[in-house]
Protein backbone atom coordinates (compact mmCIF):
# COMPACT_ATOMS: atom_id res chain seq x y z
CA UNK A 1 0.00 0.00 0.00
CA UNK A 2 1.53 3.01 -1.39
CA UNK A 3 2.51 5.23 2.07
CA UNK A 4 2.15 9.05 1.95
CA UNK A 5 4.05 10.90 4.51
CA UNK A 6 3.85 14.37 4.05
CA UNK A 7 7.20 16.16 4.92
CA UNK A 8 5.58 19.23 6.23
CA UNK A 9 3.87 17.01 9.16
CA UNK A 10 6.88 15.15 9.92
CA UNK A 11 7.53 16.25 12.88
CA UNK A 12 3.83 15.65 14.01
CA UNK A 13 3.81 12.61 12.82
CA UNK A 14 6.86 11.95 15.08
CA UNK A 15 5.80 12.52 18.09
CA UNK A 16 2.49 10.98 18.47
CA UNK A 17 3.65 7.47 16.61
CA UNK A 18 6.89 7.34 18.91
CA UNK A 19 5.12 8.38 22.22
CA UNK A 20 4.88 5.03 23.34
CA UNK A 21 8.11 3.60 22.40
CA UNK A 22 10.43 6.88 22.90
CA UNK A 23 8.67 7.91 25.46
CA UNK A 24 8.56 11.97 23.99
CA UNK A 25 12.28 12.50 25.44
CA UNK A 26 14.58 15.26 23.00
CA UNK A 27 16.15 13.29 20.24
CA UNK A 28 19.60 14.18 21.42
CA UNK A 29 18.21 11.94 24.74
CA UNK A 30 17.28 9.26 23.15
CA UNK A 31 18.20 5.98 24.86
CA UNK A 32 19.36 3.32 22.70
CA UNK A 33 18.41 0.77 25.49
CA UNK A 34 14.39 1.28 24.53
CA UNK A 35 14.18 2.16 21.00
CA UNK A 36 15.44 1.43 17.42
CA UNK A 37 13.61 -2.54 17.93
CA UNK A 38 11.61 -1.91 15.03
CA UNK A 39 11.33 -0.95 11.35
CA UNK A 40 8.76 1.29 12.26
CA UNK A 41 11.03 2.99 15.42
CA UNK A 42 13.81 3.23 12.57
CA UNK A 43 11.45 4.76 9.85
CA UNK A 44 9.70 7.48 12.61
CA UNK A 45 13.31 8.43 13.78
CA UNK A 46 14.56 9.61 10.02
CA UNK A 47 11.53 10.92 9.00
CA UNK A 48 12.23 13.75 11.52
CA UNK A 49 14.97 14.95 9.44
CA UNK A 50 12.87 15.98 6.75
CA UNK A 51 11.14 18.65 8.45
CA UNK A 52 14.14 19.77 10.62
CA UNK A 53 16.86 19.82 7.60
CA UNK A 54 15.24 20.36 4.48
CA UNK A 55 14.90 24.07 3.19
CA UNK A 56 10.74 25.24 3.95
CA UNK A 57 8.76 28.15 2.23
CA UNK A 58 10.23 30.80 3.92
CA UNK A 59 13.10 30.54 5.35
CA UNK A 60 16.59 30.30 3.14
CA UNK A 61 19.03 29.85 6.43
CA UNK A 62 18.96 25.85 6.30
CA UNK A 63 19.91 24.91 3.10
CA UNK A 64 21.35 25.07 -0.58
CA UNK A 65 17.77 26.23 -1.70
CA UNK A 66 15.02 28.35 -0.65
CA UNK A 67 11.31 27.33 -1.37
CA UNK A 68 10.23 30.68 -3.69
CA UNK A 69 12.31 33.30 -2.19
CA UNK A 70 15.53 34.68 -3.00
CA UNK A 71 18.06 37.05 -2.11
CA UNK A 72 20.24 37.52 -4.82
CA UNK A 73 20.27 39.79 -8.06
CA UNK A 74 16.99 37.48 -9.37
CA UNK A 75 14.51 38.41 -7.46
CA UNK A 76 14.43 42.36 -5.75
CA UNK A 77 12.50 43.62 -3.11
CA UNK A 78 11.88 47.34 -2.12
CA UNK A 79 13.99 46.17 0.87
CA UNK A 80 17.33 44.61 0.60
CA UNK A 81 19.00 41.99 2.57
CA UNK A 82 22.53 42.64 4.71
CA UNK A 83 24.59 40.06 2.51
CA UNK A 84 22.71 41.93 -0.94
CA UNK A 85 24.02 45.51 0.80
CA UNK A 86 27.09 43.93 1.71
CA UNK A 87 26.47 44.97 5.29
CA UNK A 88 26.76 41.36 7.28
CA UNK A 89 28.13 41.73 10.81
CA UNK A 90 29.71 38.90 12.92
CA UNK A 91 26.88 37.64 14.60
CA UNK A 92 26.71 36.82 18.51
CA UNK A 93 25.21 33.13 18.15
CA UNK A 94 23.79 30.84 16.10
CA UNK A 95 23.46 32.22 12.85
CA UNK A 96 23.87 28.91 10.25
CA UNK A 97 27.19 27.92 12.96
CA UNK A 98 24.05 25.25 14.40
CA UNK A 99 24.86 21.56 15.23
CA UNK A 100 21.66 20.21 16.56
CA UNK A 101 19.98 18.72 13.15
CA UNK A 102 23.84 16.80 12.76
CA UNK A 103 24.18 15.30 16.76
CA UNK A 104 20.33 13.94 15.71
CA UNK A 105 21.85 12.39 12.62
CA UNK A 106 24.72 11.30 14.10
CA UNK A 107 23.42 9.98 17.26
CA UNK A 108 20.84 7.63 14.90
CA UNK A 109 23.86 6.08 13.13
CA UNK A 110 25.76 5.45 15.75
CA UNK A 111 22.87 3.35 17.71
CA UNK A 112 20.12 2.11 14.74
CA UNK A 113 21.87 -1.33 15.09
CA UNK A 114 21.49 -1.69 18.77
CA UNK A 115 17.73 -2.57 18.75
CA UNK A 116 18.65 -6.32 16.50
CA UNK A 117 16.17 -4.88 13.50
CA UNK A 118 17.45 -7.18 10.52
CA UNK A 119 21.22 -5.04 8.63
CA UNK A 120 18.68 -5.96 5.91
CA UNK A 121 15.89 -3.50 6.59
CA UNK A 122 18.22 -1.27 8.90
CA UNK A 123 20.83 -0.51 6.13
CA UNK A 124 18.25 2.09 4.09
CA UNK A 125 17.48 3.99 6.88
CA UNK A 126 21.08 4.37 7.92
CA UNK A 127 21.58 5.79 4.25
CA UNK A 128 18.53 7.81 4.62
CA UNK A 129 20.77 9.08 7.62
CA UNK A 130 24.11 9.43 5.63
CA UNK A 131 21.88 10.94 2.83
CA UNK A 132 20.88 13.96 5.49
CA UNK A 133 24.52 14.82 6.72
CA UNK A 134 26.08 15.01 3.71
CA UNK A 135 23.51 17.35 2.75
CA UNK A 136 23.91 18.94 6.12
CA UNK A 137 27.79 19.23 5.36
CA UNK A 138 27.18 20.27 1.79
CA UNK A 139 25.37 23.13 3.00
CA UNK A 140 28.16 24.28 5.70
CA UNK A 141 30.51 23.90 3.61
CA UNK A 142 29.19 26.11 1.26
CA UNK A 143 28.72 28.48 3.62
CA UNK A 144 31.61 28.35 5.21
CA UNK A 145 34.41 26.68 4.03
CA UNK A 146 36.39 24.65 6.78
CA UNK A 147 33.77 23.22 9.25
CA UNK A 148 34.98 20.62 12.00
CA UNK A 149 33.57 17.05 10.88
CA UNK A 150 31.57 15.07 13.45
CA UNK A 151 31.03 11.53 13.12
CA UNK A 152 29.20 10.87 16.09
CA UNK A 153 27.43 12.60 18.76
CA UNK A 154 29.26 14.83 20.65
CA UNK A 155 28.64 14.14 25.00
CA UNK A 156 28.97 17.27 27.09
CA UNK A 157 32.29 16.06 28.88
CA UNK A 158 34.01 15.49 25.64
CA UNK A 159 36.31 18.63 26.03
CA UNK A 160 38.81 17.55 22.93
CA UNK A 161 35.35 16.88 20.40
CA UNK A 162 33.85 20.08 21.67
CA UNK A 163 37.31 21.92 21.54
CA UNK A 164 38.25 21.00 18.41
CA UNK A 165 39.62 22.81 15.52
CA UNK A 166 37.87 23.42 12.14
CA UNK A 167 38.58 20.47 9.49
CA UNK A 168 40.05 21.10 5.57
CA UNK A 169 37.16 21.51 3.18
CA UNK A 170 38.99 18.94 1.51
CA UNK A 171 39.13 16.49 4.53
CA UNK A 172 35.43 17.20 5.33
CA UNK A 173 34.00 17.33 1.53
CA UNK A 174 35.85 13.90 0.41
CA UNK A 175 33.79 12.32 4.14
CA UNK A 176 30.32 13.61 2.04
CA UNK A 177 31.33 11.77 -0.95
CA UNK A 178 31.51 8.84 1.67
CA UNK A 179 28.33 9.53 2.59
CA UNK A 180 26.72 10.03 -0.47
CA UNK A 181 28.08 7.00 -2.03
CA UNK A 182 26.79 5.18 0.59
CA UNK A 183 23.13 6.68 0.17
CA UNK A 184 22.99 6.01 -3.39
CA UNK A 185 24.05 2.08 -3.27
CA UNK A 186 21.55 1.42 -0.19
CA UNK A 187 18.24 3.81 -0.26
CA UNK A 188 15.46 2.35 -2.31
CA UNK A 189 14.99 2.94 -6.25
CA UNK A 190 10.87 2.62 -5.79
CA UNK A 191 10.08 6.29 -7.25
CA UNK A 192 8.15 8.81 -4.73
CA UNK A 193 8.47 12.67 -4.04
CA UNK A 194 7.93 11.80 -0.35
CA UNK A 195 11.14 10.46 1.18
CA UNK A 196 14.55 10.57 -0.54
CA UNK A 197 15.35 7.20 -2.93
CA UNK A 198 18.47 6.53 -4.43
CA UNK A 199 17.74 9.04 -7.12
CA UNK A 200 17.07 11.90 -4.83
CA UNK A 201 20.74 10.60 -3.76
CA UNK A 202 22.15 10.99 -7.33
CA UNK A 203 20.40 14.51 -7.83
CA UNK A 204 21.81 15.52 -4.25
CA UNK A 205 25.88 14.40 -5.20
CA UNK A 206 25.41 16.61 -8.86
CA UNK A 207 24.23 19.22 -6.85
CA UNK A 208 27.26 19.16 -4.31
CA UNK A 209 30.23 17.77 -6.71
CA UNK A 210 29.34 20.87 -9.37
CA UNK A 211 29.18 23.39 -6.38
CA UNK A 212 32.57 21.93 -5.16
CA UNK A 213 34.34 21.68 -8.35
CA UNK A 214 33.10 24.76 -9.93
CA UNK A 215 34.06 26.73 -6.50
CA UNK A 216 37.61 24.86 -6.60
CA UNK A 217 38.21 25.86 -10.17
CA UNK A 218 37.14 29.90 -10.13
CA UNK A 219 37.97 30.23 -6.49
CA UNK A 220 41.87 29.84 -7.01
CA UNK A 221 42.59 31.95 -3.80
CA UNK A 222 41.71 29.53 -2.13
CA UNK A 223 44.15 26.69 -3.25
CA UNK A 224 41.71 23.73 -3.78
CA UNK A 225 42.72 20.26 -5.46
CA UNK A 226 40.34 18.12 -7.28
CA UNK A 227 37.91 20.16 -9.21
CA UNK A 228 37.85 18.05 -12.38
CA UNK A 229 37.28 15.03 -10.00
CA UNK A 230 34.43 16.60 -8.19
CA UNK A 231 32.90 18.03 -11.48
CA UNK A 232 33.37 14.26 -12.87
CA UNK A 233 31.63 13.33 -10.30
CA UNK A 234 28.38 15.51 -10.53
CA UNK A 235 28.40 14.39 -14.17
CA UNK A 236 28.55 10.62 -13.62
CA UNK A 237 25.78 10.97 -10.75
CA UNK A 238 23.48 13.21 -13.28
CA UNK A 239 23.95 10.99 -16.35
CA UNK A 240 23.23 8.08 -13.79
CA UNK A 241 19.69 9.32 -13.13
CA UNK A 242 19.28 10.07 -16.50
CA UNK A 243 20.23 7.23 -18.01
CA UNK A 244 18.24 4.84 -15.87
CA UNK A 245 16.22 6.76 -13.69
CA UNK A 246 12.22 6.96 -13.72
CA UNK A 247 11.65 10.66 -14.43
CA UNK A 248 11.25 12.87 -17.32
CA UNK A 249 10.47 16.98 -18.18
CA UNK A 250 6.82 17.25 -17.52
CA UNK A 251 5.27 18.61 -20.79
CA UNK A 252 1.19 19.55 -22.15
CA UNK A 253 1.41 22.64 -24.22
CA UNK A 254 3.77 25.22 -24.59
CA UNK A 255 2.01 28.06 -23.49
CA UNK A 256 1.61 26.36 -19.87
CA UNK A 257 3.81 23.00 -19.52
CA UNK A 258 5.98 24.92 -17.58
CA UNK A 259 3.92 27.40 -14.68
CA UNK A 260 1.77 24.02 -14.72
CA UNK A 261 4.81 22.60 -13.26
CA UNK A 262 4.47 25.00 -10.17
CA UNK A 263 0.74 25.91 -9.59
CA UNK A 264 -0.59 22.82 -9.18
CA UNK A 265 -2.12 20.91 -6.18
CA UNK A 266 -0.80 18.06 -6.44
CA UNK A 267 2.70 16.83 -7.24
CA UNK A 268 4.19 15.89 -11.10
CA UNK A 269 5.50 13.00 -9.99
CA UNK A 270 7.59 12.59 -13.50
CA UNK A 271 9.64 15.57 -13.11
CA UNK A 272 9.28 16.25 -9.20
CA UNK A 273 12.19 13.83 -7.33
CA UNK A 274 11.22 15.40 -3.66
CA UNK A 275 8.92 17.75 -2.41
CA UNK A 276 8.47 19.70 0.33
CA UNK A 277 3.87 19.71 0.55
CA UNK A 278 1.36 21.31 1.85
CA UNK A 279 -2.46 21.01 2.94
CA UNK A 280 -5.35 23.33 3.49
CA UNK A 281 -7.16 20.88 5.26
CA UNK A 282 -4.54 20.50 7.77
CA UNK A 283 -3.68 24.19 7.50
CA UNK A 284 -0.46 24.43 6.41
CA UNK A 285 0.16 26.75 3.86
CA UNK A 286 3.07 28.42 2.63
CA UNK A 287 2.86 32.17 1.07
CA UNK A 288 3.22 32.27 -2.53
CA UNK A 289 0.38 34.20 -3.37
CA UNK A 290 0.37 36.97 -0.86
CA UNK A 291 3.98 37.17 -0.95
CA UNK A 292 3.69 37.96 -5.28
CA UNK A 293 0.46 40.07 -4.98
CA UNK A 294 0.59 42.37 -1.79
CA UNK A 295 2.71 45.05 -0.63
CA UNK A 296 3.51 43.49 2.51
CA UNK A 297 6.25 41.25 1.56
CA UNK A 298 8.69 43.42 -0.41
CA UNK A 299 6.85 44.28 -3.55
CA UNK A 300 8.87 41.24 -5.25
CA UNK A 301 10.01 41.47 -8.91
CA UNK A 302 12.39 40.04 -11.63
CA UNK A 303 15.40 42.53 -12.12
CA UNK A 304 16.22 43.86 -15.64
CA UNK A 305 19.21 41.68 -16.48
CA UNK A 306 17.80 38.99 -15.89
CA UNK A 307 14.54 39.79 -18.32
CA UNK A 308 16.92 40.38 -20.98
CA UNK A 309 18.81 37.48 -20.88
CA UNK A 310 15.67 35.68 -21.92
CA UNK A 311 15.55 34.56 -25.45
CA UNK A 312 13.36 35.31 -28.58
CA UNK A 313 10.68 32.58 -29.60
CA UNK A 314 13.24 31.69 -32.16
CA UNK A 315 16.41 31.31 -29.86
CA UNK A 316 17.73 34.62 -31.24
CA UNK A 317 19.26 37.12 -28.27
CA UNK A 318 16.94 39.67 -26.88
CA UNK A 319 20.19 41.81 -26.35
CA UNK A 320 21.12 41.68 -29.43
CA UNK A 321 18.21 43.80 -31.12
CA UNK A 322 18.43 47.18 -32.50
CA UNK A 323 16.94 49.41 -29.15
CA UNK A 324 16.30 46.58 -27.37
CA UNK A 325 17.23 48.57 -23.83
CA UNK A 326 14.42 51.30 -24.45
CA UNK A 327 11.65 49.16 -24.93
CA UNK A 328 8.62 49.25 -23.32
CA UNK A 329 7.11 46.41 -21.47
CA UNK A 330 4.35 45.69 -24.01
CA UNK A 331 7.34 45.24 -26.98
CA UNK A 332 9.82 43.76 -24.95
CA UNK A 333 7.73 41.04 -23.53
CA UNK A 334 6.52 40.35 -27.46
CA UNK A 335 7.76 36.68 -28.96
CA UNK A 336 10.00 35.90 -25.87
CA UNK A 337 11.16 32.42 -24.53
CA UNK A 338 7.87 31.35 -23.27
CA UNK A 339 9.13 30.74 -19.71
CA UNK A 340 9.24 34.37 -19.26
CA UNK A 341 5.47 34.78 -19.71
CA UNK A 342 4.81 31.55 -17.49
CA UNK A 343 7.14 33.53 -14.68
CA UNK A 344 5.87 36.82 -14.53
CA UNK A 345 2.23 38.65 -15.50
CA UNK A 346 2.70 39.75 -19.30
CA UNK A 347 0.19 40.83 -22.02
CA UNK A 348 -2.86 38.60 -21.84
CA UNK A 349 -2.09 37.26 -18.62
CA UNK A 350 -4.83 35.44 -16.47
CA UNK A 351 -4.72 34.08 -12.63
CA UNK A 352 -5.10 30.73 -12.58
CA UNK A 353 -9.08 29.55 -12.46
CA UNK A 354 -9.59 33.35 -13.35
CA UNK A 355 -11.38 34.92 -16.77
CA UNK A 356 -10.21 38.63 -16.29
CA UNK A 357 -6.89 39.86 -18.35
CA UNK A 358 -4.33 41.43 -15.51
CA UNK A 359 -1.75 43.80 -16.39
CA UNK A 360 1.32 44.05 -13.90
CA UNK A 361 0.18 45.49 -10.76
CA UNK A 362 2.51 47.98 -9.41
CA UNK A 363 1.20 47.58 -5.90
CA UNK A 364 2.62 44.07 -5.53
CA UNK A 365 6.06 44.51 -7.83
CA UNK A 366 8.61 47.25 -7.37
CA UNK A 367 10.21 46.19 -11.11
CA UNK A 368 7.28 46.33 -13.17
CA UNK A 369 7.94 42.42 -13.63
CA UNK A 370 5.68 40.44 -11.11
CA UNK A 371 5.58 37.16 -10.46
CA UNK A 372 3.33 34.57 -11.21
CA UNK A 373 5.41 31.37 -10.76
CA UNK A 374 4.45 29.28 -8.21
CA UNK A 375 1.05 31.75 -8.31
CA UNK A 376 -2.09 30.16 -7.89
CA UNK A 377 -6.23 30.55 -8.30
CA UNK A 378 -6.86 34.09 -5.75
CA UNK A 379 -9.01 31.86 -3.39
CA UNK A 380 -5.87 31.52 -1.97
CA UNK A 381 -4.34 35.12 -1.80
CA UNK A 382 -4.56 35.23 2.10
CA UNK A 383 -1.63 35.66 4.01
CA UNK A 384 -0.25 31.82 4.62
CA UNK A 385 -3.21 30.55 2.14
CA UNK A 386 -0.97 28.39 -0.35
CA UNK A 387 -1.53 24.59 -0.39
CA UNK A 388 0.73 23.73 -3.94
CA UNK A 389 3.92 21.63 -3.13
CA UNK A 390 7.36 22.98 -3.01
CA UNK A 391 9.99 21.13 -5.33
CA UNK A 392 13.35 20.55 -3.19
CA UNK A 393 14.73 18.57 -5.68
CA UNK A 394 13.63 18.59 -9.63
CA UNK A 395 14.58 17.10 -12.80
CA UNK A 396 15.20 19.69 -14.75
CA UNK A 397 18.18 20.77 -12.23
CA UNK A 398 19.69 17.87 -13.09
CA UNK A 399 19.78 17.88 -16.45
CA UNK A 400 21.51 21.46 -16.26
CA UNK A 401 23.47 20.35 -13.53
CA UNK A 402 25.12 17.74 -16.16
CA UNK A 403 25.32 20.05 -18.75
CA UNK A 404 27.15 22.34 -16.76
CA UNK A 405 29.68 20.04 -15.40
CA UNK A 406 30.37 18.60 -19.20
CA UNK A 407 31.01 22.03 -20.12
CA UNK A 408 33.42 23.05 -17.25
CA UNK A 409 35.48 19.97 -17.86
CA UNK A 410 35.82 20.55 -21.78
CA UNK A 411 33.96 17.46 -22.28
CA UNK A 412 30.41 18.52 -23.39
CA UNK A 413 29.12 17.51 -26.60
CA UNK A 414 26.05 18.33 -28.76
CA UNK A 415 24.67 14.74 -27.91
CA UNK A 416 24.86 16.17 -24.19
CA UNK A 417 23.33 19.38 -25.16
CA UNK A 418 20.56 17.12 -27.02
CA UNK A 419 20.13 14.53 -23.67
CA UNK A 420 19.79 17.29 -21.25
CA UNK A 421 19.20 20.93 -22.59
CA UNK A 422 17.01 20.16 -25.53
CA UNK A 423 14.47 18.88 -23.24
CA UNK A 424 13.77 21.97 -21.32
CA UNK A 425 13.81 23.99 -24.38
CA UNK A 426 11.29 21.25 -26.13
CA UNK A 427 9.05 21.76 -23.28
CA UNK A 428 8.27 25.25 -24.22
CA UNK A 429 9.08 24.81 -28.02
CA UNK A 430 12.16 26.50 -28.44
CA UNK A 431 15.08 25.26 -30.35
CA UNK A 432 17.92 23.63 -28.98
CA UNK A 433 21.29 25.00 -28.12
CA UNK A 434 23.84 24.85 -30.76
CA UNK A 435 27.21 23.92 -29.31
CA UNK A 436 29.32 24.82 -32.34
CA UNK A 437 27.63 28.33 -32.68
CA UNK A 438 27.37 28.91 -28.84
CA UNK A 439 31.40 28.97 -28.72
CA UNK A 440 31.82 30.50 -32.27
CA UNK A 441 29.69 33.60 -31.12
CA UNK A 442 29.57 34.08 -27.69
CA UNK A 443 27.03 36.32 -25.72
CA UNK A 444 28.56 39.59 -24.94
CA UNK A 445 25.97 40.67 -22.90
CA UNK A 446 26.31 37.58 -20.76
CA UNK A 447 30.10 37.87 -20.93
CA UNK A 448 29.97 41.45 -19.82
CA UNK A 449 28.05 39.77 -16.52
CA UNK A 450 30.21 36.80 -16.04
CA UNK A 451 33.90 37.84 -15.45
CA UNK A 452 35.61 34.19 -14.87
CA UNK A 453 35.07 32.37 -18.04
CA UNK A 454 37.85 32.31 -20.42
CA UNK A 455 38.05 28.61 -21.91
CA UNK A 456 37.07 26.92 -25.84
CA UNK A 457 33.84 26.45 -23.69
CA UNK A 458 33.07 30.16 -22.90
CA UNK A 459 30.15 30.10 -25.18
CA UNK A 460 28.28 27.07 -24.23
CA UNK A 461 28.93 27.99 -20.88
CA UNK A 462 27.22 31.44 -20.81
CA UNK A 463 24.49 30.00 -22.43
CA UNK A 464 24.08 27.33 -19.95
CA UNK A 465 24.28 29.78 -17.23
CA UNK A 466 21.56 31.47 -19.24
CA UNK A 467 19.38 28.89 -19.16
CA UNK A 468 20.10 27.61 -15.44
CA UNK A 469 19.03 31.01 -14.41
CA UNK A 470 15.66 31.21 -16.10
CA UNK A 471 14.86 27.45 -15.54
CA UNK A 472 15.57 27.63 -12.09
CA UNK A 473 14.74 31.50 -11.30
CA UNK A 474 12.47 31.39 -7.70
CA UNK A 475 14.00 28.02 -6.46
CA UNK A 476 16.72 29.45 -4.29
CA UNK A 477 19.82 28.68 -6.76
CA UNK A 478 21.34 31.82 -7.50
CA UNK A 479 22.94 32.73 -4.55
CA UNK A 480 25.02 29.84 -4.41
CA UNK A 481 25.93 29.98 -8.36
CA UNK A 482 27.06 33.22 -7.79
CA UNK A 483 29.22 32.40 -5.03
CA UNK A 484 30.90 28.88 -6.62
CA UNK A 485 31.07 31.57 -10.08
CA UNK A 486 33.06 33.88 -8.22
CA UNK A 487 30.76 36.56 -9.70
CA UNK A 488 29.77 38.45 -6.25
CA UNK A 489 30.23 41.57 -7.66
CA UNK A 490 26.80 41.48 -9.75
CA UNK A 491 25.31 41.91 -6.47
CA UNK A 492 26.58 45.48 -6.05
CA UNK A 493 24.93 46.52 -9.47
CA UNK A 494 22.29 48.98 -9.70
CA UNK A 495 18.60 46.86 -9.73
CA UNK A 496 16.56 47.88 -11.85
CA UNK A 497 13.13 47.34 -13.77
CA UNK A 498 10.94 48.32 -16.52
CA UNK A 499 11.57 50.98 -18.78
CA UNK A 500 9.68 54.34 -18.93
CA UNK A 501 10.74 56.81 -21.15
CA UNK A 502 9.27 59.78 -18.69
CA UNK A 503 6.42 60.60 -17.08
CA UNK A 504 3.08 59.65 -19.00
CA UNK A 505 -0.26 57.27 -19.86
CA UNK A 506 0.87 53.35 -20.20
CA UNK A 507 -1.22 50.70 -21.96
CA UNK A 508 0.62 47.80 -20.78
CA UNK A 509 -1.16 44.62 -22.04
CA UNK A 510 -1.79 47.10 -25.61
CA UNK A 511 -6.06 46.75 -24.96
CA UNK A 512 -6.25 50.24 -25.69
CA UNK A 513 -6.67 50.79 -22.08
CA UNK A 514 -4.83 52.77 -19.62
CA UNK A 515 -3.17 50.60 -16.99
CA UNK A 516 -0.40 52.75 -15.22
CA UNK A 517 -0.11 56.66 -15.19
CA UNK A 518 3.19 58.25 -14.21
CA UNK A 519 2.87 61.85 -13.15
CA UNK A 520 4.62 64.47 -11.92
CA UNK A 521 2.76 67.43 -9.50
CA UNK A 522 -0.90 66.65 -9.00
CA UNK A 523 -2.54 63.06 -9.44
CA UNK A 524 -4.72 63.07 -12.66
CA UNK A 525 -7.98 61.41 -13.48
CA UNK A 526 -7.81 58.82 -15.24
CA UNK A 527 -10.39 55.65 -14.94
CA UNK A 528 -9.02 52.56 -13.27
CA UNK A 529 -5.47 53.54 -13.57
CA UNK A 530 -2.75 52.84 -11.10
CA UNK A 531 -0.66 55.97 -10.45
CA UNK A 532 2.56 56.43 -9.82
CA UNK A 533 4.35 60.02 -9.06
CA UNK A 534 7.58 60.05 -9.99
CA UNK A 535 10.36 60.56 -7.71
CA UNK A 536 7.96 59.53 -5.10
CA UNK A 537 6.52 56.03 -6.06
CA UNK A 538 8.80 55.33 -8.81
CA UNK A 539 12.30 56.13 -9.81
CA UNK A 540 13.73 56.23 -13.39
CA UNK A 541 17.02 56.26 -13.95
CA UNK A 542 17.45 60.47 -15.60
CA UNK A 543 14.38 61.42 -13.68
CA UNK A 544 11.82 63.39 -15.82
CA UNK A 545 14.21 61.70 -19.20
CA UNK A 546 12.75 58.64 -18.08
CA UNK A 547 14.79 55.58 -18.34
CA UNK A 548 14.23 52.18 -16.51
CA UNK A 549 13.06 51.42 -12.74
CA UNK A 550 15.95 52.05 -10.19
CA UNK A 551 15.31 50.21 -7.05
CA UNK A 552 16.65 51.18 -3.77
CA UNK A 553 18.41 53.98 -5.68
CA UNK A 554 19.97 55.44 -2.83
CA UNK A 555 20.99 52.25 -1.10
CA UNK A 556 24.73 51.81 -1.30
CA UNK A 557 26.06 48.25 -1.68
CA UNK A 558 29.54 46.32 -1.43
CA UNK A 559 30.82 43.28 -2.10
CA UNK A 560 34.43 42.14 -0.67
CA UNK A 561 36.01 40.09 -2.64
CA UNK A 562 38.34 38.94 -0.35
CA UNK A 563 35.58 38.43 2.06
CA UNK A 564 32.18 37.78 1.33
CA UNK A 565 32.14 34.59 -0.65
CA UNK A 566 32.04 32.66 3.27
CA UNK A 567 29.78 33.72 5.79
CA UNK A 568 31.62 34.83 9.06
CA UNK A 569 31.59 32.37 12.50
CA UNK A 570 29.51 33.71 15.61
CA UNK A 571 31.82 35.56 18.23
CA UNK A 572 30.21 33.27 21.04
CA UNK A 573 31.28 30.14 19.62
CA UNK A 574 34.88 31.89 19.10
CA UNK A 575 34.98 32.72 22.32
CA UNK A 576 33.45 28.90 23.68
CA UNK A 577 36.36 27.42 21.22
CA UNK A 578 39.64 29.73 21.37
CA UNK A 579 40.84 26.38 18.51
CA UNK A 580 38.11 28.19 16.08
CA UNK A 581 39.51 30.74 13.54
CA UNK A 582 37.42 33.15 12.11
CA UNK A 583 36.86 33.26 8.61
CA UNK A 584 39.22 35.68 6.23
CA UNK A 585 38.61 39.60 6.80
CA UNK A 586 35.85 39.22 8.93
Amino acid sequence: MKRIIYLALAAITLITACKKSLDLEPLSQISPNNSFNSENELRLYVTSFYDKMLPNADNEDKAFTSLYTESSDNIVLNGLDKKITGNRVVPVAAGGWNWADLRNVNYFLQNYQRGGVSPAISVKYAAVAKFFRAYFYANMVAAYGDVPWYSKPIETTDNAALTKSRDSRTLVMDSVLNDIDFAIANLPTAQTFTEVNKWTALALKSRLCLFEGTFRKYHTEFNLPDADRFLQASADAAEQLIDKGPYSVYTSSPDKAYTDLFHALTVNPAEIILARQYSTNLQINHNVNYYTVSPSFGKPGLEKKLVNSYLMKDGSRFTDKPGYAALGFLEETKDRDPRLAQTIRTPGYKRVDGTSVLAPSYSGTVTGYQLTKFVTSAVNDANSKSPNPLPVFRYAEVLLNFAEAKAELGTLTQGDLDKSIKKLRDRVNMPGMNLALANSNPDPYLAGQYTHVNSANKGVILELRRERRIELVMEGFRWNDLMRWKEGHLLTEQFKGAYFPGAGNYDLDGDGKIDLVIYTGNQPAVPDAQFLKLDVDISLENGSSGGNIVVNPNTPKTFREERDYLFPLPSQDLLLNPNLKQNPNW
